[in-house]
This record gives C-alpha cells, structure tokens and sequence, in this order.
C-alpha cells in the first residue's frame, strides 16, 4: 500500500467510525485530511479532496475549530484562510472528552437535578423516582469524574490507571 493509499484508507475509514461514536462523518473525514496533511490546506483544498461542498467544508471546519482541534493558520502572500490540526494525539483525546463531557455529561447531570425536584416528594411513587435519579445522578457523576481525570492528566499515569483496571 502507498503513502497516498494509506492515507486515503484512513480517511475515509476514521469516517465511518466515527459515525459509531455519534460524530458527523464528514467532520472527522475532515478532521483525519487535516491530521494526516503535512501542510496547511484550504477550504479549496478541503473541498477537492474529500469531494465536499463548500457550505460543508466551511461548516465542517467551523466544528473542528470549535472543539479545539483545528486551527486556522494565514500563509504569507495569501488571501485564503488555511488551517491545521492539532497533531499531538494526547492533546486530542483530552480536548475531546472536554468538548464530550460539556456537551454530554453535563447537560444530563443539570437535567438529573431538575428531574429530582417534584414537589410531591413524600409518596410511593415520588421517592422511587427520586431513588432512580439518583442512581441515575451517581453513575453520571462517576463518569464526570473519571473525564475530568482523564483531562487533567498526563498520557504516562492515565495508561498507567488503565492499565490497572483492565488487569
């Protein structure tokens, strides 16, 4: 397999795991061109070798940007807005679950706390309910938690934590 193939494998194949993790196709197509690209590309770019709409691209990039992976970088004597990805993989993964937690986990520990608050607290039914959002409210906690670890960290005592888990 060539370097080109290779590449090209990877795109399109990060795209379609992607869809297993509940992230658009095309963003982490995107996402995977701009990693495995050894210079900035424009939106152009983007566009021609993915076969993709502007309006995809420019939205696709925006995301990335958002979430902290993808930066736009000027090259001199030119007009064009070009952008990067961040290549170090552990910053990746730490910024993704950053983005991950604040957009899943907590939304849903908000909602949880909302939930428990019925005001017919005192029967059968009611305090049921409560049990389960709590239990509900621990186990997101604990995932909270275990995210929150995991940003903070350094890639060595994290695979080190991991390691210990699976053992």
């Amino acid at each position: 397999m060539t370097l080109s193939e290779a590449k090209e494998k990877y795109i399109q194949t990060w795209g379609t795991f992607a869809t297993n993790w509940g992230i658009n196709r095309t963003m982490a197509q995107v996402h995977a061109l701009l990693i495995v690209s050894d210079k900035p590309l424009s939106t152009d770019e983007v566009m021609q070798q993915l076969e993709i709409s502007r309006g995809n691209a420019n939205m696709n990039l925006r995301a990335l940007m958002d979430w902290g992976i993808v930066k736009k970088e000027f090259v001199k004597g030119d007009r064009k807005e070009y952008f990067v990805a961040e290549k170090d993989v552990w910053f990746l993964f730490k910024q993704i679950t950053k983005e991950r937690r604040k957009r899943e986990i907590e939304p849903v520990i908000s909602f949880l706390e909302e939930l428990k608050d019925i005001e017919d607290k005192d029967t059968e039914g009611a305090k049921e309910f409560i049990k389960l959002m709590n239990d509900f409210s621990t186990v997101t906690g604990k995932i909270n938690n275990i995210m929150d670890l995991a940003i903070k960290s350094d890639d060595h005592w994290l695979v080190g934590k991991i390691t210990n888990l699976l053992k």
